[in-house]
């Protein structure tokens, strides 16, 4: 027999441990396990971690807590493949937390991320990469470190890819991506149009979905539009439109044709294929807010370009939006009125929206929707823009009231609009004094009051619409408007500060009015403007000429001159030039200094001393109880001279009792004048004589040249008479004028006073006679004391030529050298004259 060998087993290797299966109940002991150098460990670890995580927010935050993040995201580029798909299906499902998603954006994962999304990897790690990318795109830290580190173009590639989820998820990141302009223009150049709308074809709603609003955002670049198109894109939208199955598609789907309407030529295409009419009716019947609103946002964006508004018009846009005006949806009214406001730059389109449009919109003034009611107004203002008709409409439309409630709204827009509205009817005057009946001073004044610029400047437009009329400016000055109407002329905007000006322009055509203004500081802040060439505008200028013509002795001394329509009136004087902001002092408070050595000031008045009669009038009353004139005011219309022979024909038996009068009338007098009198500035008996005179040897003349050249001989003739140019030096006046001020023992002297009058009394005198008698002219202050006046005659006509009515010419007088010649203006003669 053979002997049997027993075989022994050799024992395993003393270095290797024996396989152990472990059941662990806690998430940090698994997290510990992710540090494991054993491939199968780490996997089944990632595993249990992923299931953990897709319980709940709550246990993403544990694991955040413990410390899994760290580990995972060297796990997410592990050699191993089951490693590597198990950590990426972790971080697709933690990223969803933003707790996690910061601490992601501080470990810049996206890079290793981008890296997961090659062909080679599987398509989970393609689905959860991409996943955890969409989270994260969210944020703008993010979406700059993909578009960075190169995360687009794989992103797109995977667009095609066979796996649903890996294209949902990576629309999702690309969606996300595009909000930023720079991804846009990238994925333009990445050629993204086409995939995308091969997704339009997707089995999955989500999927078409996501492609839609990516199309709807980078469509809004004309380039990409032009792609679209080149790609049939707006057949696919207008397929999606026209199937019902897809109606939670449709409101997406227009806002993309909505960007593409925007372009010349696709509006033609759309127009040419019918679309256009298909998409007009579509938005008539159907039922539902969003399609609508986005219907009529697609019209507002069309309507932008002139060329679209003359389409949409052809094809009876005016109809479909009254309809949709009438939607009971305000985010429909609210679009529609604005789709309103942009056809309205289409003149044919105003007028069709005047007749029903205006009616449903004035409505719409009272909504308790302030959007709708502030899209409402600007609709208005636009169709009542350089349209008399429509702002008939809207009056007609009982819209006053409600425009002028909008007024008092918060919502700043509807107010401007409510103003620009109210401004349009107002060039009408039968509309404007129904406006006025409303009150609308007392409601511009809280528009006025405005931190807004744009409601400031309509509300300035709306003061200067109506106040033209007294009693509006009347209405305007008792609300307290004109205080802040000042206050907006030191606006540093520029609008808003020009408005202002005209305002004031307007508002200073009463006298009231015009103090009132100064009152408040009108004029310093119009005088500080015109000094800045960089705030001075025309309408600053006006506004301080129009306030100083209701102050012509401040103007004269500040401008140095005064127009054909500024009328010289009692109580004028010429202090002499001033600088810009220097106020004059008063005439009382001129005449009550001390003699000085300062030039004269020159006083125009023939006003009679009414004050002064009154007492005297009192002291009669006391002594006779009635009535009796010591001093009849026909004294104050009778020449010097009669005045000279006044009292010498007296009878003798009237004396005793004129004594006896007189011995009562001390006492009374005593307590008259112990009233306090208003100064009153003296009376210039010459210069009435002077007026007269010319009103009977002047004012009869046939033609105003005639007149002109009397008037310059008659001033010349009462002011030292013609002086030769070169012995211009020996006319003393200077000292004639010295002699005047001490007799009078004051710094203020009558014109008429003067008998040796150089250039600026002759100018002067010749101003106040002429605008007494109805003759035009200018007085213009020259160099030291140079003054001319201007006047406008019409030249006779060529000869041969008869009925020929030409233009008239601007003439200076003279005044000095040979009174009564004329001198065209610009010519050397005039220059000469006007010179030292």
């Amino acid at each position: 027999m053979g002997k049997k060998i027993k075989k022994e087993v050799e024992p395993p290797p003393k270095d290797v441990f024996d396989p152990l299966l472990i059941e662990s109940k806690k998430a940090a002991t698994v997290v510990l396990m992710l540090n494991s150098p054993e491939e199968e460990v780490l996997a089944k670890a990632c595993d249990a971690i992923y299931k953990f995580a897709s319980k709940g927010d709550e246990n993403k935050v544990t694991l955040l807590s413990l410390g899994a993040v760290e580990p995972l995201f060297k796990l997410i580029s592990h050699e191993d493949p089951i490693v590597r798909k198990n950590a990426t299906m972790v971080f697709g499902i933690m990223a969803s937390n933003s707790d996690v998603k910061k601490l992601l954006r501080e470990l810049d994962v996206t890079n290793s991320l981008i890296a997961r999304l090659v062909p080679e990897e599987d398509v989970i790690i393609h689905e959860f990469a991409s996943l955890c990318l969409a989270h994260m795109a969210v944020e703008y830290t993010s979406k700059v470190q993909i578009f960075e580190q190169g995360g687009l173009e794989p992103l797109i590639r995977l667009l095609s890819s066979p796996d649903p989820d890996v294209k949902k998820n990576s629309a999702e990141c690309i969606y996300h991506l595009v909000q930023d302009f720079q991804s846009r223009a990238a994925v333009r150049e990445l050629n993204v149009i086409p995939p995308l709308l091969e997704l339009l074809k997707s089995e999955y709603p989500v999927i078409q979905l996501l492609a839609l609003k990516t199309l709807g955002v980078i469509s809004n670049d004309k380039e990409t539009r032009i792609i679209l198109r080149e790609n049939q894109g707006l057949d696919h939208l207008f397929k999606i439109l026209e199937t019902k199955e897809f109606n939670d598609l449709h409101v997406e789907a227009l806002a993309v044709v909505a960007n593409c309407l925007e372009d010349v030529d696709t509006m033609q295409l759309i127009q040419q294929t019918g679309g256009l009419k298909k998409l007009l009716s579509f938005a008539e019947t159907s039922t539902i807010p969003d399609i609508q609103k986005n219907a009529a946002k697609a019209i507002s964006k069309a309507a932008y370009d002139s060329e679209n508004r003359k389409i949409l018009h052809e094809q009876e846009v005016e109809k479909c939006l009254i309809t949709l005006l009438g939607t009971d949806n305000d985010g429909v009214k609210t679009a529609v009125s604005q789709a309103i406001s942009a056809m309205c730059e289409n003149l044919a389109s105003k007028d069709a929206f005047g007749i029903q449009g205006i009616p449903q919109l004035v409505q719409l003034l009272s909504s308790d929707n302030e959007e709708v009611k502030e899209a409402a107004a600007m609709a208005l203002a636009n169709l009542t823009t350089a349209n008399p008709g429509n702002a008939s409409s809207v009056a007609e439309a009982e819209g006053i009231e409600p425009l002028i409630n909008v007024l008092s709204t918060k919502r700043d827009g509807a107010v401007a609009n409510a103003a620009i509205v109210l401004t349009n009817m107002a060039t009408q005057e039968p509309l404007r004094l129904s406006i006025q009946s409303h009150s609308i001073m007392n409601a511009i004044v809280e528009p006025l009051q405005s931190t807004n610029s744009q409601v400031q400047s309509k509300a300035v437009l709306t003061v200067a619409a109506f106040g033209c009329d007294a009693d509006a400016r009347t209405e305007l000055r008792n609300a307290g408007g004109l205080e802040p109407l000042v206050k907006l002329l030191h606006s540093r905007n520029e609008e808003v500060r020009r408005n202002a000006c005209w305002a004031a322009v307007v508002c200073a055509s009463d006298e009231l009015t015009a103090v009132e203004l100064c009152r408040l500081g009108a004029l310093d802040i119009l005088e500080e403007i015109n000094l800045s060439m960089g705030r001075r505008n025309h309408f600053s200028e006006r506004a301080l000429d129009k306030l100083l013509d209701n102050d012509l002795s401040q103007k004269y001394s500040q401008l140095g001159y005064l127009s054909f329509s500024n009328i010289i009136t009692d109580s004028f004087y010429d202090y002499g030039q001033v600088k810009p902001g220097v106020k004059l002092l008063s005439l009382e408070e001129l005449s009550t200094q001390e003699l000085n050595d300062r030039r004269a000031v020159i006083l125009v008045n023939i006003k009679p001393p009414e004050v002064a009669l009154t007492v005297e009038e009192k002291l009669q009353d006391l002594v006779y109880g009635r009535p009796i004139n010591l001093l009849p005011s026909s004294t104050f219309r009778k020449s010097s001279k009669e005045r000279a022979r006044k009292g010498k024909g007296k009878k003798e038996e009237e004396k005793p009792k004129e004594e006896e009068e007189f011995q009562i009338a001390p006492k009374i007098q005593e307590e008259v004048t112990l009233e306090k009198l208003p100064w009153l500035p003296p009376f210039d008996f010459i210069l009435l004589d002077y007026i007269n005179d010319a009103s009977k040897t002047i004012l009869p003349l046939a033609t105003t040249k005639e007149q002109v050249v009397a008037l310059a001989q008659f001033v010349a003739g009462n002011m030292g008479g013609p002086i030769e140019k070169d012995k211009l030096h020996e006319f003393s006046w200077e000292l004639h004028i010295s002699e005047i001020k001490f007799e009078q023992k004051c710094n203020v002297i009558p014109i008429g006073k003067i008998k040796k009058g150089t250039f600026y009394h002759r100018a002067l005198l010749f101003k106040v006679i002429a605008d007494r008698i109805g003759v035009g002219c200018t007085l213009v202050r020259g160099e030291y004391t140079r003054a001319w006046n201007e006047v406008k005659l019409v030249d006779d006509s060529p000869q041969g030529i008869t009925g020929l009515l030409l233009p008239p010419q601007v003439y200076v007088v003279d005044l000095m050298y040979q009174p009564g010649c004329l001198m065209k203006q610009g010519s050397a003669e005039a220059d000469h004259y006007k010179l030292i």
